[in-house]
């Protein structure tokens, strides 16, 4: 009982959706003040994105979770950490339901109380929130990187891990603004899209940020990623990321082009970039 209580109170303070996480006294404003976050726009996963988050976990044999009900199949086995294991890592564990009532039982979320990694796999990031928003598992989620862990996720898990749930609609993925619109917040004021310049999404954001000026968007095309520690990320992977903060940043320079209005405007960020999350500002350029 004990324990139960202590979980409660970790849940209660310690998870922050986008209305709870606007403000924190000190640390890192926007990313969090341990462990790291690996957000990937989808598609394949090169080996240098995977590494990166079994490295970020703690090497091979550090326990690492995968959570594949985003997919919305109605059972999952282990061969869902295929891609981890095919990279050398040991100790992967498949945790799945759409039970709230389940998430909050000890022998489901055993494997979340000493993992160093959890990974959310792709399809609809609405079936996360349904199945883990304000259960005990939500709370073993953060705790991972408060022991210095790794937050990892594809897709939908790279969405539900900003505050502001794009693409939240259980209708409809091309709804930007549906009926969830709360992620698990690792990334406070940030809307993160995906596959953006394989669908052709790069626009789509422009409504998100209309409607609240407050967010930082972040679209991140397939194949690549940003990996968050504290209030910088830098960019890996083989396509780009989209930075939507209302300013403009080129390695040619600005001067002589021809700029759209602030809501209208995005800018590249490609692999070896990196980028403060506080500032909102490009720091190095390759």
């Amino acid at each position: 009982m004990a324990r139960l209580h202590t979980l409660f109170l970790l849940l209660f303070f310690g998870s922050a959706g986008y209305l709870a996480a606007q403000s924190v006294a000190e640390g890192p404003v926007v990313g969090p003040a341990r462990g790291s976050l690996v957000v990937v726009g989808g598609g394949a996963l090169p080996d240098t994105i995977v590494k990166r988050f079994i490295e970020l976990a703690g090497g091979p044999d550090a326990p690492i979770v995968v959570i594949p009900t985003a997919g919305g199949e109605p059972a999952y086995d282990q061969n869902v950490g295929k891609f981890l294991t095919d990279r050398g890592a040991r100790n992967v564990y498949t945790l799945h339901t759409y039970d709230k009532a389940v998430a909050n039982t000890d022998t489901f979320y055993q494997h979340l109380v000493n993992a160093k990694g959890v990974w959310f796999g792709g399809g609809r990031q609405w079936r996360l929130v349904d199945a883990y928003g304000g259960t005990l598992c939500e709370a073993l989620f953060r705790n991972v990187l408060e022991r210095g862990g790794v937050i990892g996720g594809s897709s939908a898990g790279a969405t539900i891990q900003g505050a502001y749930l794009v693409r939240g609609d259980s209708k409809n993925n091309q709804v930007m603004m549906g009926d969830h619109q709360t992620g698990f917040g690792y990334l406070r004021n940030v809307a993160v899209d995906q596959h953006v310049l394989v669908r052709n999404r790069q626009f789509d954001l422009f409504e998100v940020m209309e409607a609240h000026p407050e967010l930082l968007g972040i679209g991140i095309d397939e194949s690549t990623a940003i990996v968050v520690q504290g209030d910088q990320f830098d960019v890996i992977g083989r396509s780009f990321v989209l930075m939507y903060d209302g300013k403009f940043w080129s390695r040619e320079g600005s001067d002589l082009k021809k700029i759209p209005d602030p809501g209208k405007r995005f800018y590249f960020l490609r692999a070896g970039d990196r980028y403060d999350l506080k500032e909102r500002k490009v720091l190095t350029r390759n």
